[in-house]
This record gives C-alpha cells, sequence and structure tokens, in this order.
C-alpha cells in the first residue's frame, strides 16, 4: 500500500510519497527536495508513456533510484538516478516481424527549471552528461523521467537484422524466407511515355 504525507503547501502527488510497486504517476517535488532526497521503487504502466513512432511496452516498466536537488541556491538542478527495466516491442522496419529489445541498465538524468530559458532566452549547459532535461511547475513527473531515458535508448529505426530484405511490395513474400523476383518483373506506368522517347546525340 501506498502512505501518504501531506504538508501545507505541496500538491498532493509530491516526494512525501513513499510508493512501492504503485502504477500511478509521482510528482518530483523541488522544493521538498530541498528537505531530502526521494527515494522510489515503482512500476510504470505503458498506457502512461509516449514513445517514438512504432515503439510500445510488453508490460509495465520498472524503476527504482533516487531524486534529488542539486545548488539548491543556484539553477536549482534536479538530478535523477536509478536502473529501468523495460521490454520494449517493434516491427522490423523492413520484414515486420515482431521483435523486442530488453533493458536493465542505470541511467542518471539531470533536469533544469524551464526558467532559466524563459528568462535568458537561451542556456549553456556545460555539464558533460548529454542527459539533461528541463522541468517547470515546481518538479517533474516519475513517468516523464522513466519517458525521456526510454527516448533515448530506443533507436529511430529498427531492423531484424541489417541485411534484411524485407517484404516484396508486389507478392507480400517475405524475401528473408523465399526467393522473389517481383522487383525485376515491375514497372511503373508512370514512366512508361519517357520509355518511348530516343535520345539524340
Amino acid at each position: 500500500r501506498c502512505l501518504e504525507r501531506r504538508f501545507a503547501g505541496t500538491r498532493p502527488l509530491s516526494l512525501d510519497w513513499e510508493c512501492r510497486g504503485v502504477d500511478r504517476r509521482l510528482f518530483i517535488d523541488a522544493t521538498a527536495l530541498e528537505r531530502k532526497p526521494f527515494r522510489f521503487e515503482t512500476a510504470i504502466q505503458p498506457r502512461l508513456l509516449e514513445l517514438i513512432d512504432g515503439w510500445g511496452l510488453a508490460g509495465p516498466a520498472q524503476v527504482e533510484g533516487k531524486a534529488e536537488l542539486l545548488d539548491k541556491e543556484g539553477l536549482r538542478t534536479i538530478r535523477v538516478r536509478g536502473r529501468l527495466q523495460a521490454n520494449a516491442v517493434h516491427a522490423c522496419d523492413r520484414c515486420l516481424k515482431d521483435l523486442r529489445r530488453d533493458f536493465d541498465e542505470g541511467f542518471e538524468l539531470y533536469f533544469y527549471p524551464m526558467e532559466i530559458i524563459e528568462q535568458s532566452g537561451e542556456t549553456a549547459i556545460t555539464r558533460e552528461q548529454t542527459e539533461v532535461g528541463f522541468y517547470e511547475d515546481g518538479g517533474i513527473g516519475l513517468t516523464q523521467v522513466v519517458q525521456e531515458q526510454l527516448l533515448l535508448w530506443l533507436p529511430a529505426r529498427y531492423l531484424c537484422a541489417p541485411d534484411c530484405k524485407g517484404i516484396c511490395p508486389i507478392c507480400k513474400a517475405d524475401r528473408n524466407v523465399e526467393p522473389c523476383d517481383c522487383r525485376d518483373a515491375f514497372a511503373d506506368p508512370r514512366w512508361d511515355g519517357l520509355r518511348h522517347l530516343k535520345y539524340k546525340h
């Protein structure tokens, strides 16, 4: 079960939640982080995550870790470190074969307040890590953290094999399984007029 501690002026979903195995959005509150870091261990349902085209999850994403507030008097950067386990599914971009990619890796993300962009119009991120994002409204949802990490990991194009031959657009045969010569016989009728032209030298 989930134990909720509420304080005056805090959000209903804040870092004062101590939850384990609860499928719901958790809010990482920068103000609450001033008191202490937030440790989390929970499952995020696939319907709460928006991934790039074609990608989905076979089940809940399991995430555990800790969020803390860095440079409290400065940029108020939120650092989230932890481990993510997820089973991503996708169809091969050429032959449409169902594929699965398993993740069980650690991550470290940094989130800067959106105000630094709104005030100056631009900001220079000098941190060596490229895993950076921005937050507003005083914090960030844990589901967004998981989504950010998955988007960093997932490739935009995914093939079952580098030399996948794909599916024939004419007979729909899987060219990885059976040969097909439809490509040689196929001609686009839109080019018929040009085929009858004779070149003059």
